[in-house]
């Protein structure tokens, strides 16, 4: 009589790079999809706001001068700067302030540097998880922009060049995520409230949103002083390749700054982060 054949248990899957990666990033998808409607809510609120002061309002009230004498609409000079803007700041809030609760009150960072992973991998796949978000959000302006404003002040639209809209869109935020990495980790959770003050409000009001920095020719000092403001490079890549027939910066320069820009934050913020895990 033969004895039965017992099945020896499969091996247990190995964990490599690509899958813990992948598992972290689905670990964030999941998040994204539970609070999807209060970011959706979040990410909408202000460039509905600005759009409907700027591109309805104000033309209602006579303030359509500007397309009534020939030139761009305002919302046609808007629409790129919103865009770049959302992208910024979708992506840095997306790293910042979870990375500071990780970091400083939950301490749940530990538990994801037990992960198989290097932690300067770890840190790369906060930088594309906030990256995505800040693309969505970015994503979700356009509809904003091209459907909320007067009769005759709809925005010009033209997409000139695909693959710089693309480039200036995916690098911008990886940009930002990096950015975001960066001054999470070495800002004091208590004076967060810098962060808005002394950071975002004056990047996004000399951003180049709602003006092309070519209009700054008569404000030298200010145009020289933007170029150290990444999202001014953001909007004027997306003015570029969204609006070419408004004034905008060459596309050498953008590029350069934004793909060298975002290297070197990348670079930072990942030695900084590696260094804060490990203390």
């Amino acid at each position: 009589m033969t004895a039965p054949m017992v099945l020896a248990p499969p091996p247990p899957a190995r964990a490599t790079l690509p899958r813990t990666f992948a598992a972290m990033m689905a670990r964030e998808a999941r998040v994204m999809r539970r609070n999807f409607v209060s970011t959706f809510v979040r990410v909408l609120v202000q460039p509905v706001m600005f759009v409907f002061v700027f591109a309805y309002v104000l033309p209602k009230l006579g303030g359509g001068a500007m397309a009534a004498s020939g030139g761009p609409t305002f919302a046609t000079i808007l629409l790129p700067g919103l865009v770049g803007s959302s992208i910024i700041m979708q992506a840095m809030m997306a790293v910042i302030f979870p990375l500071m609760m990780e970091l400083n009150w939950q301490k749940s960072i530990t538990d994801r540097a037990l992960a198989p992973v290097p932690i300067p991998l770890l840190a790369a796949q906060k930088i594309v998880a906030a990256a995505a978000q800040g693309l969505i959000g970015g994503l979700l302006v356009f509809p904003a922009v091209l459907f909320i404003h007067a009769e005759g002040e709809s925005p010009s639209v033209h997409v000139a060049n695909w693959p710089v809209l693309v480039l200036v869109m995916v690098a911008g935020s990886l940009m930002s995520a990096s950015g975001g990495l960066l001054l999470g980790t070495l800002m004091n959770p208590q004076k967060v409230q810098v962060l808005f003050g002394m950071v975002l409000l004056p990047m996004t009001m000399l951003g180049c949103v709602y003006y092309p920095w070519a209009a700054l020719d008569d404000i030298r000092w200010l145009q020289v002083a933007s170029l150290f403001n990444p999202l001014v490079y953001v909007s004027e890549g997306l003015r570029s390749a969204l609006t070419p027939d408004v004034p905008h910066m060459p596309a050498w320069a953008f590029l350069l700054a934004i793909v060298g820009g975002t290297v070197l934050l990348t670079w930072a913020a990942t030695r900084t982060f590696t260094k804060r895990v490990l203390t």
